[in-house]
């Protein structure tokens, strides 16, 4: 399939994940199909005390005086976006700064920095309190850091729309694209909010898991025991450009986004309108922006949270729209919710299962899911040659949003 000089195609990938923090081991991970939850410490004694972490020193990665003035949110971002970046063949030495564009989801910010400086103001007082709070707390400072690494002039942005906020950023890459604004951007999500205040919200409104004796085994979506999500953390970007102007530099297109739709429930702060309508209104615009009818699409990789409302909700809205059954899969079975960086994980996997021809399987769905009407990867990687695929994202406050991609075959 030839490259449209038009299209939006991704030529770059960067990832940190608590599966790892190169493309060969999360990608192994994910094909291996087992969880990565674990206890943590710094949860003791709490009625949900384990999560999916990232390991490694993120300090060393990063480098530099400037990693001082950075929450670990921002951290995962800047690494994920330096990888992408240099997988893309491009250099921010070389580049014209001004036509580059940095989009970054992020939900929450530096929560731990926020509660670390109020212990500070409650211990010692106000003169205790970090000059860097601020900037290290701000969600748009993963946007923000990221365009200074880059040397990024052209628009940064940091949408927040929760658990979509990943995805959303990569389809408003698309338009800064589209609209002639970028030649360049780099976009996708970044979220760590591991801690003792925000794993109890979550476990007091009753999302979370609490498969305390196997957390390994708590992240289950579309299985029929499953009891709510495991939180998570990381970061993937993608750098998105034009197909012609990726033939004329002599780069590669690793995928087409070829098209995003986006949608809000306008139902309820936290839960997803049982019937779906805002989650089909988002999954038929991206289709109609890609020029697919339902048919054409080969794979699903699923929003997936293991919560009990959002997997049946997605169930329904997969078996209504596409009864040909295309192949499903969700890595938060294995990397648990990362949150805003989610939508931009997921993005990352699924352009992965078109570059490679195989779909991992669902962790910890050892049987049939528990609505009808999917067809789940389970157990193992299934090989198949996906041509289109979809990426669902959905997140608290109603947002919706899917990203239609396909493989990116051959340059004219």
């Amino acid at each position: 399939m030839a490259w449209d000089g038009a299209a939006t195609v991704v030529t770059g990938l960067g990832l940190v994940t608590p599966a790892g923090a190169d493309e060969e081991t999360v990608w192994a991970g994910l094909c291996a199909g087992a969880g990565v939850a674990r206890h943590c410490d710094g949860l003791a004694g709490l009625p949900v005390d384990f999560a999916c972490r990232v390991d490694g020193d993120l300090d060393e990665a990063v480098g530099g005086r400037a990693v001082f003035r950075m929450a670990r949110f921002v951290k995962m971002a800047l690494v994920a976006a330096r990888r992408a970046v240099a997988d893309a063949g491009l250099r921010p030495d070389r580049w014209d700064g001004a036509r580059v564009g940095v989009v970054l989801g992020v939900g929450v910010g530096g929560v731990s920095v926020l509660v670390d400086n109020v212990r500070r103001l409650d211990a010692d007082g106000p003169l205790a309190v970090s000059p860097l709070l601020v900037p290290m707390m701000m969600p748009n400072a993963a946007a923000g850091e990221v365009a200074i690494d880059l040397r990024a002039h052209g628009p940064s942005l940091a949408p927040a729309t929760a658990c979509a906020s990943g995805a959303t950023a990569i389809a408003l890459a698309r338009d800064l694209l589209t609209s002639g604004q970028c030649d360049v951007v780099v976009a996708g999500g970044a979220e760590s909010v591991v801690t003792p205040l925000v794993v109890s919200a979550f476990a007091g409104m009753g999302a979370l898991s609490v498969r305390t004796g196997d957390p390994a085994a708590a992240s289950r979506p579309f299985a029929a025991d499953r009891d709510g999500f495991v939180l998570g953390e990381g970061a993937a970007v993608l750098v998105l450009e034009r197909a012609g102007d990726v033939r004329a530099r002599g780069g590669r297109a690793r995928a087409v986004l070829a098209g995003a739709g986006a949608a809000t429930d306008a139902h309820h702060p936290t839960a997803p309108d049982p019937a779906g309508r805002g989650a089909q209104q988002a999954v038929e615009a991206a289709l109609d922006r890609a020029g697919w009818t339902a048919r054409d699409v080969d794979h699903i990789n699923a929003h997936g949270t293991s919560t009990p409302l959002n997997d049946a909700m997605e169930s329904a809205l997969i078996a209504r729209l596409f009864p040909h059954r295309p192949s499903v899969t969700a890595p938060k079975g294995v990397i648990g919710h990362t949150l805003a960086a989610a939508g931009a994980i997921e993005a990352v996997a699924t352009v992965l299962t078109l570059e490679h021809g195989l779909v991992p399987p669902i962790a910890n769905l050892d049987a049939p899911p528990a609505e009808s009407g999917l067809d789940c990867v389970t157990k193992e990687p299934r090989r198949q040659r996906v041509e289109r695929a979809l990426s669902h994202s959905f997140g608290f406050g109603g947002h919706n949003v899917a990203l239609a991609f396909r493989r990116a075959g051959e340059p004219r």
